[in-house]
């Protein structure tokens, strides 16, 4: 294999005094890495008339190559179609999406500029691996400036039937965008149900036995295989980092802040497809519905602002706001607080310590691709004295981690007695079920999913092979 090249929205350039990467990035550094790779991406940066001139540094034995977008770019590919658009409706959330006709313009125009800019820096060995719904359509416009090289995609969210992708102006356009890729993966299996789906229902285009579909690309037929790879994490990394962080000074205050109480923890970035305020009724439920854990249990809840430009989002704060207060103001005690409430974000070293301080892991997504943070959870645990984790039946996680208590978020009841059960669970079930998902951690790492993505799209032939043996479609 030659060099790999890795295309995301967002480059992880290694910067002095930033906080250590998680395990995506880790996992995608190592196969750089070990191929004298590129990553190439945007800078994070805005300017009035920026260049497709890529600024390159190296770094680890990795190039990086990043360009910067206009602000109106940024504003209508970004903010406005990847977020406003592509993010709720793959999430299943129609009633949150917009629909713009410039944004969806300026989403084209940035993956133009994306390729276009990236181009002149492939060599005809590379293979390039395109990440997430913000670059949809970039192989389709490689392969209009005469890309041969093979190229994958993965999508990091879940991936909707036709049903819900019909609700698009361009879901047609955007099914076409992924024949240019030689393979496209997704999460789960429900995921690729999905993706499937939407090419027969879309596209009229129907998986052969080996689960690759034939269609048009530049008036000739070709191959894109449809796969799914589960993400993982770097398990014996996390393991390491929450032991040693369980003796860090945030977490000893934690703990001893909680006196003999239990701790449920959950955590991730503040947004709506994460169940956020259905979790704050299931705990108030649980404390209504089984009063022996009034003053017994906390809750804390970190939810790290985002895109607090888009209304959705700062009206989902404000909802956070008042469930926590009314919870509090119904439950507490002079010396005890129910819910504690984090609305910033906090270190990866300082969350692995507090996984490992709670009793219960509360992870419960409407909608998700995967969620590492459930993972992470796991990971963190002590295996003489392993928490629980509480699980939504509706991330892709829920797939293999059979060691998980699965729950409905939308049932408050359904998760309060879910909680209960976690909390008064014995050490012996306890340290079963962490063990079957710590095996299945310790397989399905970060580095072995990129490993084998890549695998299958090095098995696959080269673009201008399959286009040979294809036939050329009539006018």
């Amino acid at each position: 294999m030659g060099r790999v090249v890795v295309v995301s929205n967002r480059v992880a350039v290694p910067r002095r005094g930033e906080p250590s990467a998680g395990g995506l990035a880790v996992a995608l550094k190592d196969v750089l890495k070990a191929s004298g790779g590129l990553w190439f991406g945007w800078s994070g940066e805005t300017r009035r008339n920026p260049s497709l001139e890529p600024r390159q540094v190296r770094s680890g034995g990795i190039d990086y190559a990043t360009i910067d977008l206009s602000d109106e770019d940024h504003k209508g590919f970004y903010a406005g179609y990847s977020n406003n658009t592509l993010w709720p409706l793959f999430h299943f959330r129609l009633g949150l999406m917009e629909y713009d006709r410039a944004e969806a313009a300026s989403y084209r125009k940035v993956n133009r500029d994306f390729a276009q800019a990236l181009l002149p820096l492939l060599t005809p060995e590379d293979t390039v691996w395109i990440h997430d719904y913000q670059l949809i359509p970039m192989a389709a416009e490689l392969r209009a400036l005469g890309a041969r090289q093979r190229i994958g995609f993965f999508l990091h969210i879940p991936f909707p039937p036709f049903a819900v992708l019909s609700a698009l102006p361009d879901a047609e356009q955007l099914l076409r965008d992924l024949l240019a890729y030689d393979l496209v993966g997704v999460q789960t299996k429900r995921d690729l149900a999905g993706m499937i789906n939407c090419f027969q229902d879309g596209l009229g285009l129907t998986p052969d036995a080996t689960g690759g579909v034939r269609g048009e690309v530049a008036g000739v037929q070709r191959r894109t295989q449809l796969s799914a790879h589960p993400i993982g994490i770097d398990t014996r990394g996390f393991a390491t980092l929450a032991r040693k962080a369980a003796y860090g000074p945030e977490t000893q205050r934690l703990i001893a802040s909680m006196g003999d109480r239990s701790l449920i923890v959950g955590a991730e970035r503040l947004d709506y497809t994460k169940g956020l305020p259905h979790r704050m009724r299931g705990f108030a439920a649980l404390l209504a519905k089984f009063p022996e854990h009034l003053n017994r249990v906390t809750y804390l809840q970190v939810a790290a602002r985002s895109r607090n430009e888009v209304a959705s989002y700062r009206n989902l704060r404000r909802e956070l706001d008042t469930l926590a207060g009314r919870i509090n103001g119904d439950y507490a005690e002079f010396d005890w607080t129910p819910v504690r409430y984090v609305a910033r974000a906090v270190a990866r070293e300082t969350l692995a310590g507090f996984y490992r301080a709670a009793r219960v892991g509360l992870v419960t997504p409407l909608r998700d691709g995967m969620n590492l943070v459930a993972k992470e959870y796991v990971a963190a645990q002590d295996p003489e004295d392993p928490g629980v984790l509480v699980l939504s039946s509706f991330a892709g996680a829920a797939e293999t981690m059979e060691g998980a208590l699965l729950v409905n978020p939308l049932d408050a009841e359904a998760m309060a007695e879910t909680l209960d059960r976690a909390l008064k669970m014995p050490l012996a079930e306890r340290r079963e079920r962490w063990e079957s998902m710590m095996r299945g951690l310790e397989e399905q790492t970060a580095t072995r999913w990129a490993e084998s993505f890549l695998a299958e799209l090095e098995e696959l032939p080269l673009p201008e092979q399959d286009l040979l043996s294809a036939t050329p479609t009539r006018n």
